[in-house]
């Protein structure tokens, strides 16, 4: 099912903070950043030629965000660069100056780093990230896990000297309690979801995703038609559609937010019209995507810039992992983790279902873009589910994508 885009924001400007927060200056900033990361580098664009024939569309784009930073997963991009600049901010206010990413190394700033703390709740990948710019920059971590993130996922946080935080409950609760701990303890919230009352340190987050987008469009021969974001709590989303309504305005592509039908908050926020929590139900395999209340800046983003909302089931993100796994024709194999094809999964499930592909103006001329927003960032259920290790997958038939 499909669900049209009907609150009274829709196609309407940004905010102004918004619309600084996800534009092009912003954008060029993050790359600037980049620049002094010692691992890094742009990740593949890949373009797969046979599933677009199959699936009726002119060409399919992914963005594989499973080479990013060492991390595997898009959110490399957003907590280490939110704490850093965090760091930037603190010292300059403890110096009396303007404090560049280019002094990062310096002692007076590897001074205020060490009187730093910063928390957060995470499924993984997030929490990985966070920990790995403290590390980067020689402050402290606590990071808080619900009782659904997996002891291997927690084990790769823990690698980069982070302190971990069991939660019982889901991870609402988790995010609730790092609030709470954050609070008594004068550690610093770095959280990639928003409530009232803080919503800039998740903004600085999602600017950190601009990177994807500006070095996609950077690739393309010609900007994309169509776009299919996988979503938990819409940060990913909202900082991918409103940097490309920032950035082609009237030229952008259609815009569709995929989640889980298991932990639908964004799908079922749409409906409502305003922010809405869901019951917690039965856990899904897409765990990365497992939210059930959206972030209010992620939402009132995607209230302007998303054109349409969807669901997709358990199977479907299976055997999206699969089907990048066991690639057609010559098209690329493709690491994609439990929640790294849904938005893949979005546009096979529209593409096959013709009233949809109507509603979103979805036909052979159509260039679709997409996000692998994560690789095997938990190899061993990547390896259960697909029936090959990541690195069998990489190597099959000679088709992998390079490292």
């Amino acid at each position: 099912m499909v669900l049209r885009n009907t609150t009274s924001d829709y196609r309407q400007p940004l905010p102004e903070a918004d619309a600084e927060m996800l534009g092009i200056a912003a954008a060029n900033e993050v790359e600037r950043f980049l620049e002094h990361r010692a691992n890094h580098a742009e990740t593949p664009l890949v373009s797969l030629p046979g599933l677009a024939a199959s699936l009726g569309v002119a060409s399919i784009d992914i963005k594989d965000e499973g080479h990013r930073l060492g991390l595997g997963s898009f959110k490399a991009l957003g907590g280490s660069y939110a704490v850093i600049r965090l760091l930037l901010e603190k010292a300059s206010g403890a110096l009396g100056r303007t404090v560049d990413i280019s002094e990062l190394r310096s002692g007076d700033i590897q001074a205020v780093a060490r009187t730093m703390t910063v928390a957060c709740a995470t499924d993984g990948n997030h929490g990985r990230s966070v920990a790995q710019g403290a590390q980067l920059v020689g402050a402290r971590a606590a990071i808080f896990v619900h009782a659904g993130v997996s002891d291997e996922r927690v084990a790769a946080i823990a690698h980069y000297g982070a302190d971990m935080i069991r939660v019982a409950g889901t991870y609402d609760d988790s995010v609730r309690e790092a609030a709470r701990v954050a609070e008594a303890k004068g550690w610093t919230i770095v959280s990639d979801t928003s409530w009232p009352g803080y919503e800039r340190i998740p903004g600085l987050v999602m600017q950190g995703y601009t990177a994807i987008v500006r070095e996609a469009l950077r690739k393309m021969p010609e900007p994309p038609t169509h776009v299919f974001i996988q979503s938990g709590v819409g940060g990913i989303a909202a900082a991918v559609s409103g940097h490309l309504a920032l950035a082609l305005g009237d030229q952008r592509p259609t815009f569709v937010v995929v989640d889980p039908a298991r932990a639908a908050c964004l799908f079922e926020t749409a409906r409502a019209g305003h922010p809405v929590r869901i019951a917690h139900g039965e856990p899904t395999v897409m765990a990365m995507l497992e939210c059930y209340e959206p972030s209010l800046v992620a939402w009132r983003i995607l209230s302007r810039t998303a054109d349409a909302f969807m669901t997709v089931d358990e199977e479907d993100a299976v055997s999206v992992m699969n089907r990048l796994a066991r690639p057609i024709g010559d098209d690329p194999a493709i690491v994609a983790g439990e929640s790294g094809g849904v938005g893949l999964a979005g546009l096979i499930r529209a593409a096959a279902d013709p009233t949809a592909r109507v509603a979103l103006g979805l036909d052979s001329r159509s260039r679709v873009f997409l996000i692998n927003t994560e690789g095997a960032t938990d190899p061993k259920k990547y390896t259960e589910i697909v029936g090959m290790t990541p690195a069998q997958v990489l190597v099959n038939a000679g088709k992998a994508v390079p490292a």
